[in-house]
């Protein structure tokens, strides 16, 4: 290379590096004026303002981009930027928003962009169409890739066998490294995305794997049964998501088989679709432990108020058996007013004990750290904490309230009130958990308003009551 290319070539890099500085901020995030610029350029027509703004940008980036502005803008960017619009900015879309634009496309253009995607994410790019749209969509495919997405679609979602991509390299166990690398090297319709080579038995089952490292260092003649790994990690094309999660991040996988019933390979799963579904389950339960749905601001606001209405109605309704129990005591609460200002810290206070544990055993469960075998100690270990925390709370509330109103019976009574319902929020925030667990309902989905409705009601039982009989309001 001459030495005015190499000129011309550090000159570009310079030039990318300022656009760079330009358009993102120090956390790697697009700018806002940035996207006010391109928001500009789109009202004023301008779309060769438009295309000069975004050519620059990353695939990701750009799905970044169409996130971040308006909604009614996003029509116009894609047709400003159309030969940017490649698959990879398809594959990186946030789902609501890819959902909403492809519906906008027709049959033949989406079919267009799944063809040039990779199975899982031209798999994802259609499984939230209607019927309807997917079977025009998918009569504009060619036979084989249409094949292999009616085929993943056959799964139930968010398994193995509807995230798993079809391409992957695959021989036959007779082959010896110089053989392996011929084919590679002569068959240009392969794959070009692979870090693994799956080794088959003539039933197509796997028998072991070769790492490119393995392949590229070894001898030609040397047989890939000598060189390949044995042992490896096969995932059932029924497993759930986030168990191939957990066995990719226990086992630090790439790459790993995916089997069907009667153990042939169908496929594989890499180590990049794992890290979208890990971020998906970190959040997922949290969010469903508040109800708030998927909790993505791109999501239609209709199906969000719906999402959270639904668990809203049912908070009402723990509301009002709590508030029940207060009905119950509203007679020494007449005589001794003191007791409905002191009330809520009892159950308040619980009702954060309760959520602490019942975070820790959701997610101890989600990471499969909380089995069978260590149920009774984490039962024991929770209870124990509950029991340090609500003698620390009661002492020290309780002296607090003895001091305050120079009552020490009161203090007494809210000081032991704070200790039954530390205990009882410790017990429901790991109890309620396992308990849905074992019938297989998801923990995270409404073991929240159990434990609150468990902390609500025991802390105002537990104050009113010890209140009642200890003769406060006499």
């Amino acid at each position: 290379m001459s030495p005015e290319e190499l000129e011309d070539l550090e000159r570009a890099d310079q030039q990318g590096a300022e656009d760079k500085r330009e358009q993102f901020d120090e956390e790697n995030r697009l700018k806002a004026d940035f996207i006010r610029e391109v928001s500009d350029a789109l009202d004023d027509g301008d779309e060769g303002r438009v295309y000069e703004l975004v050519e620059p940008l990353h695939p990701a980036d750009i799905a970044d981009l169409f996130e971040l502005i308006e909604r009614g803008e996003r029509g116009k960017l894609a047709a400003a930027i159309t030969d940017l619009m490649s698959s990879e900015v398809f594959a990186e879309l946030n789902d609501h928003v890819r959902e909403s634009m492809v519906e906008e496309l027709a049959p033949e253009a989406v079919a267009e962009i799944a063809e040039q995607l990779e199975t899982d994410d031209a798999v994802q790019l259609i499984e939230d169409l209607d019927k309807e749209d997917q079977e025009a969509v998918l009569a504009e495919m060619d036979p084989e890739d249409r094949a292999a997405i009616e085929s993943a679609l056959s799964y139930p979602e968010e398994t193995a066998g509807r995230l798993m991509q079809r391409e992957l390299i695959a021989v036959p166990e007779h082959m010896n490294v110089g053989q392996l690398i011929d084919y590679l090297r002569e068959n240009e319709e392969l794959t070009t995305e692979f870090w693994e080579v799956f080794i088959v038995d003539p039933t197509h089952r796997p028998v072991g794997t070769c790492a490119l490292s393995w392949i590229l260092r070894a001898p030609r003649h040397v047989a890939l049964t000598d060189v390949m790994k044995r042992d490896q990690t096969l995932i059932p094309v029924s497993m759930d998501q986030e168990e191939v999660a957990l066995l990719f991040q226990k086992y630090a996988l790439i790459s790993a088989a995916v089997v069907d019933e009667v153990g042939r390979l169908v496929g594989q799963l890499t180590v990049d679709d794992i890290v979208h579904i890990i971020q998906e389950e970190a959040g997922e339960d949290v969010l469903l432990l508040s109800g708030a749905g998927d909790g993505d601001i791109n999501e239609p606001i209709r199906l969000t108020i719906r999402t959270r209405l639904v668990w809203l109605v049912v908070n009402l309704g723990t509301a009002m058996v709590a508030s029940s129990v207060v009905g119950l005591f509203q007679g020494v609460i007449a005589k001794f007013a003191l007791l409905a200002v002191l009330m809520p810290i009892v159950s308040g206070m619980g009702g954060n004990a309760g959520t602490q544990t019942l975070a820790v055993v959701v997610r101890a469960l989600a990471t499969n750290q909380l089995t069978a075998s260590n149920t009774w100690r984490m039962i024991g270990r929770e209870f124990a904490i509950a029991t340090a925390n609500g003698l620390a709370l009661g002492a020290l509330i309780g002296t607090g309230v003895a001091l305050v109103f120079g009552n020490v019976l009161l203090g007494v009574v809210i000081a032991s009130a704070m200790l039954i319902n530390n205990l009882v929020a410790g017990s429901a925030g790991i109890l309620v958990p396992l308990t849905l667990e074992r019938f297989r309902v998801d923990p995270a989905v409404s073991s929240a308003v159990f434990v609150t409705m468990a902390t609500d009601v025991m802390g105002f039982f537990s104050f009113l009551g010890l209140a009642t009989l200890s003769g406060l309001a006499n």
